[in-house]
């Protein structure tokens, strides 16, 4: 009997850990004061366009398990908006459900920019996972330094410690020193990096981009063979 129970409890975790997603992914999006309306539409349109692309679809669907993808909107620590609640995808048709998700979506505030407390928010959706993921990304975009709340760096470091990986999309005229403020307080675990985009017109390529990486370090061969 104590044989046979052993056998059950071995194929119920078989059977969960086959259907892990092999990426779950916050994209935290920043709706301060500092984005323009135009701007707004330009990001939120941007993550859908990227989920809209036939060449991450297809990418995710040859991915083992799939992924799991949630959208958060942020300025101040107590205007943080899950816009997008956990998604699974698997394939085009997931993925354009999640796409036209993203498009229908409204903006939710307008204020400082508060990184630090974007990052916890993010962070503490993954309790909330519907599944086990192999890996937990959050992906922060911002078009400025924080100027409110915990300082970022010291958030990040303790979300890296719990193992999570943070990486970043700069929007800025002059990209580097936007990033290089990313790189230094904001990024951080395994492999993490940052995408720049001059301005919000660039959003849709820097996001794709980055979901592309992303997707690639999750395996899925597609993409990893365009890195």
């Amino acid at each position: 009997m104590r044989y046979l129970y052993v056998l059950a409890a071995a194929g119920w975790l078989g059977c969960a850990t086959a259907h892990a997603a092999a990426l779950a992914v916050v994209m935290a999006i920043d709706v301060s004061g500092s984005v323009t309306a135009d701007s707004y539409i330009l990001q939120r349109d941007g993550i859908a366009a990227a989920f809209s692309d036939p060449r991450l679809t297809e990418a995710v669907a040859t991915t083992a398990g799939g992924i799991e993808a949630l959208v958060l909107e942020w300025s101040d620590p107590d205007k943080i908006v899950v816009t997008v609640g956990w998604t699974e995808i698997l394939d085009r048709r997931s993925a354009a459900r999640f796409a036209a998700a993203v498009h229908a979506t409204t903006r939710s505030s307008r204020g400082l920019t508060a990184i630090g407390p974007a990052l916890a928010a993010s962070a503490a959706q993954f309790d909330h996972l519907p599944q086990p993921a192999a890996r937990r990304v959050i992906d922060i975009s911002g078009d400025g330094i924080a100027n409110l709340g915990e300082p970022p760096r010291l958030v990040r470091d303790r979300l890296v410690s719990g193992g999570i990986t943070i990486n970043g999309l700069a929007i800025s005229p002059d990209p580097p020193w936007l990033a290089d403020y990313y790189r230094h307080n904001v990024l951080g675990g395994p492999g993490a990096f940052v995408v720049t985009a001059r301005d919000y017109h660039g959003v849709a390529d820097a996001m794709f981009r980055k979901l592309a990486a992303e997707v690639a370090d999750a395996g899925a061969p597609a993409l990893a063979q365009m890195q």
